[in-house]
């Protein structure tokens, strides 16, 4: 009894000591108040944000902030004008200035005590702009002043998409969709050149409207092995210049956005497109991209059910060097210095000698000439990792994130259609996908899209502690074809994913941030909260007609104060074109959700 009493009476003092520890251990937690979907003609004109987050039991109050919107003059630039190799401001056909609406990804970096971001234009010619920024007491941020950055070093910027903040503090930029060098090459007139490819020739003064504009001069100044990189921008705090590198090192790919990890030398690529493949990239030396091993990713699929999974290999594609590369480039390689072609047989088989592959470019049979395996694993890539026997049959393959508890990587496969099923599009039979292939991937097909959790550990022959080994469906999308009633038209559940864009993760939160890039799926393009744990989606975002959700990027300090940026690019410029009243809201947005308090871990 007495053992027993004296524990009772000493209840009063340890049950606080241990609600003081369970308090401690307690579980963060990161709510978004949700938003609603769109049905009015007035909301889905406007960019909504959920008006509040809560975090561990406070409420923050958060709202839409626009730095800047293209055109806005700041300082002595114009955000978003169009530039060529001379500095000059590109024109359109009627003589006016070329300002692009195309606002992507937007870093934020702090140097020196100042604060600047880079920002993508998503056009031909791309553009980048530095702008330097001022922050208040309530973390607002402000833009001061803006210009290009100059690339007419490496031949110009092309289709700047997603990108990345390295830990050293420089802006991983991207070069998306690169020209088809083999169409450029067999095309005769310049009608047989691809139109998306034409405008470019504006950065270099040549028009490419002009009727008398040859295939001479076009191929004189358009260089296909050009474009396709990982960009890296170093500002100046000084003087808030930007200076770019492009690692050829890396290879050449509709580059989405490049992700380094943080070792800081292993670094994941996705490749936008069809029939496209995934990349990893370990540099010799950690903050330094110019030199190291290339790799591409072999799938080897071990269930099609609750969206797929597989395990995940990779295929040495070998060593570069920037140097070594831009070597090739300058001494005007042609896709006929690199491979042979032959006819594919009917059945997708190839003549001795040759290898059958499908990629992005098509189904082919190449040989690779001697000696020009650097050629091909840097300005070929795709082709030569399918080539090599790697997995290039993904569909539109997007953002790419890591989340350090769990050691997972994310990635968005925006939708599982074509060459991700069994020679099929859209669920009915076809062969333009797989003919030729090796036809790794046989999933269902999912218009809507879905998130993939890949698992990161050491891989002593790779030689990095952050390769991916296996990999499963996390979230998708849900087709739902709404025939009436406010959703009309919508043909993805509106409480679920419409092809999934860029993501970021917020550290120590459990919290995936999921943007969409979708046309007929959603009629306004949402921004998603989703819980890693829970599986709960919440919906914090949602932009106007024709717009694109781009640069869902995470903050968690700076200056005592959290970001997430988000950027509305193209507004009614990708469907819904007859819903713009005024000119001048079809220009983009730059701007960010927040500020929240600090979450740095």
């Amino acid at each position: 009894m007495t053992r027993h009493f004296r524990a009772l009476t000493a209840l009063p003092i340890i049950l606080p000591i241990l609600a003081a520890a369970g308090a401690a251990q307690a579980e963060p937690t990161l709510k978004f108040e949700p938003v609603s979907v769109p049905t009015t003609d007035a909301e889905k004109r406007e960019v909504r944000v959920s008006p509040s987050v809560t975090i561990d039991g406070t409420t923050h109050k958060l709202s839409y902030h626009v730095i800047a919107r293209s055109g806005d003059k700041l300082g002595d630039g114009t955000f978003g004008l169009l530039t060529d190799a001379k500095g000059q401001p590109v024109k359109n056909a009627d003589g006016s200035e070329h300002v692009s609406v195309d606002n992507d990804f937007n870093s934020l970096l702090q140097l020196d005590g100042k604060l600047f971001s880079v920002s993508h234009f998503e056009s031909r010619p791309g553009a980048m702009y530095v702008t330097e920024l001022t922050q208040d007491a309530n973390g607002v941020l402000t833009a001061l002043s803006t210009k290009p950055v100059d690339f007419s070093a490496v031949g110009g910027l092309w289709v700047p998409c997603a990108g990345s903040v390295t830990p050293w503090m420089t802006h991983l930029g991207s070069e998306e969709y690169p020209p088809n060098a083999r169409a450029v090459l067999e095309a005769k007139t310049m009608e047989d050149i691809d139109g998306y490819y034409k405008p470019m020739t504006n950065y270099f003064g040549v028009m490419s409207e002009a009727k008398d504009a040859s295939l001479d001069t076009f191929r004189s100044v358009f260089n296909p092995y050009a474009y396709g990189y990982a960009t890296e921008i170093t500002v100046d705090p000084a003087t808030g210049t930007g200076t770019p590198v492009k690692h050829y090192a890396m290879g050449r790919k509709a580059l989405e956005l490049a992700y380094v990890m943080p070792d800081q030398k292993t670094v994941y690529m996705t490749d936008d497109g069809t029939n496209v493949g995934f990349f990893l990239f370990v540099a010799d030396t950690a903050g330094d991209l110019s030199a190291g091993k290339l790799y591409a990713m072999k799938w080897t699929q071990t269930s099609a059910e609750n969206g797929g999974a597989a395990d995940v290999s990779w295929i040495d594609l070998g060593h570069g060097t920037n140097a070594d590369v831009r070597k090739l480039i300058d001494d005007k390689i042609t896709f006929a210095d690199i491979f042979e072609t032959a006819d594919m047989a009917e059945g997708g088989t190839c003549p001795d000698g040759f290898t059958a592959i499908n990629t992005e470019d098509g189904a082919e049979c190449l040989k690779l000439k001697p000696g020009m395996e650097l050629a091909a694993s840097r300005m070929e890539t795709r082709r030569y990792a399918s080539y090599m026997g790697a997995t290039t049959e993904i569909r539109k393959e997007e953002g790419v994130t890591f989340n350090p508890e769990d050691s997972k990587l994310y990635v968005a496969f925006s939708e599982v259609e074509r060459g991700m099923e069994d020679f099929a599009k859209g669920g009915k039979a076809s062969d333009k996908y797989d003919l030729g292939g090796h036809n790794d991937i046989k999933l269902p097909a999912n218009p809507c899209g879905a998130v993939f959790a890949f698992d990161i550990g050491a891989d002593k022959a790779i030689g990095s502690d952050y390769v991916a080994s296996k990999t499963a469906s996390l979230v998708a999308g849900k087709p739902h074809k709404y025939e009436d009633g406010p959703y009309a038209g919508n043909t993805c559940d509106v409480d679920g994913l419409a092809n999934p864009d860029n993501v970021t993760y917020l550290p120590g939160y459990n919290t995936l941030i999921i943007g969409e890039d979708t046309g007929s799926g959603h009629q306004n393009d949402f921004i998603w909260s989703y819980d890693i744990k829970t599986g709960d989606l919440t919906r914090i975002e949602t932009t106007p007609y024709g717009s694109e959700t781009t640069s869902p990027y995470w903050y968690p300090d700076v200056n005592g104060h959290g970001y997430l940026m988000s950027v509305v690019q193209h507004p009614y410029g990708e469907s819904d074109e007859d819903k713009l009243a005024d000119p001048v809201e079809a220009r983009g947005y730059t701007g960010y959700i927040g500020p929240f308090p600090s979450l740095k871990k």
